[in-house]
């Protein structure tokens, strides 16, 4: 028994590389910025610390990174659907 699909298999575009590579990137990058917050909380800094400096940026990168990794795979996921669904049509 063959699992797989005897339909044809549309090729992956480049857009869909790039947007795959930058969702994991920024979905990392914000992971990474999460955990340094919860870091340096346990070491005992204070609010001010935070307010000096790169922790802006590191806060607000989880803020704005995850919903919009979010949104690349969906979009992602929105693309693949329609490529194999004109894949499928085609004669």
């Amino acid at each position: 028994m063959s699992t797989q699909n005897p339909g044809p298999e549309a090729p992956v575009g480049q857009w869909d590389r790039i947007l795959a590579f930058t969702a994991l990137t920024l979905a990392a990058l914000s992971v990474a910025c999460f955990f340094a917050i919860i870091i340096g909380s346990a070491t005992g800094m204070n609010q001010d610390a935070f307010a000096d400096g790169v922790w802006p940026i590191v806060a607000a990168v989880p803020m704005w990174g995850l919903p919009a990794a979010f949104v690349m795979i969906i979009a992602l996921l929105v693309m693949s659907f329609v490529r194999k669904g004109r894949a499928a049509k085609r004669p």
